[in-house]
């Protein structure tokens, strides 16, 4: 994956693009007159992340440039400001304050809904395996504007780290994250929507392993949630309990911990 700017960057555009490929570990190339299709040619790499004014934007050949963007967690964070339940809080059990680790961030709408509920004093890790999102989720979560400040502020405390969940729950202590989150990628897709076919070539299409349930057991202190499918047989092939929704087509699954 490279690294760069729109035409003509401003100074300020060109050092976020610069940061961004140093703390991604990868090449940052000037833009100069280059269109995308060729950038790709010259520099042999087909997946490139622009970084914009008010936008950063991730080219993969064959499909449809990726944005980051809220999306509906942006509905969703407003709802949660008015003081709206929202059912992944309610199934999490959490309160303000907690810590909240999740394992399969995406495009990370869960991850900002956890920090719009949980607050300054809450800290949420949104964990991505693949290179090229968690860069985009990076720029993202510290430079997009929504227009609520307390959205933007919920977004700059994400802390996105790029790791394979399993690698990463293996090296935690004990009962030390209140909620842990996985919502893997549907691999029957509910709907077609725009905004994540393009995140299907990205996602990590293997089942979710009871070896990743038993660390997240392990490093929770509160709960252990999973988002699947209504009625999956995931739930009790990895131990939750299902709390279904009346006419959703998705359910949160529960394992509590008790300490």
């Amino acid at each position: 994956m490279i690294i760069t700017t729109g035409f003509d960057p401003i100074p300020a555009i060109e050092m976020r693009a610069k940061s961004l490929a140093e703390r991604t570990g990868t090449i940052y190339t000037p833009r100069g007159k280059l269109s995308m299709s060729k950038m790709a040619e010259r520099y042999k790499d087909g997946e490139i992340l622009v970084v914009l004014q008010d936008a950063v934007r991730l080219i993969t050949p064959g499909m449809p440039p990726m944005e980051f963007h809220p999306s509906m967690g942006f509905v969703r964070a407003k709802r949660i400001i008015r003081g709206e339940p929202d059912p992944m809080l309610e199934a999490a059990r959490m309160v303000p304050g907690d810590s909240v680790l999740d394992c399969t961030a995406g495009l990370g709408s869960d991850s900002l809904l956890f920090a719009v509920y949980g607050g300054e004093a809450s800290t949420v890790t949104a964990l991505e395996s693949s290179l090229p999102l968690c860069a985009l989720l990076l720029e993202g979560m510290s430079h997009y504007i929504s227009g609520q400040e307390k959205v933007n502020e919920a977004l700059r405390r994400v802390r996105v780290v790029h790791s394979d969940h399993l690698a990463y729950l293996r090296e935690q202590p004990d009962n030390s994250i209140d909620i842990v989150y996985f919502d893997p990628m549907f691999r029957v897709p509910l709907t077609d929507s725009a905004a994540i076919s393009p995140l299907r070539q990205f996602a990590n299409a293997a089942a979710l392993r009871p070896e990743s349930v038993a660390e997240a057991v392990r490093v929770a202190r509160k709960t252990v949630l999973l988002k699947e499918k209504a009625l999956s047989g995931e739930f009790s092939r990895l131990g939750f309990t299902e709390l279904l929704r009346a006419s959703a087509k998705t359910s949160y699954g529960v394992i509590s911990i008790d300490n």
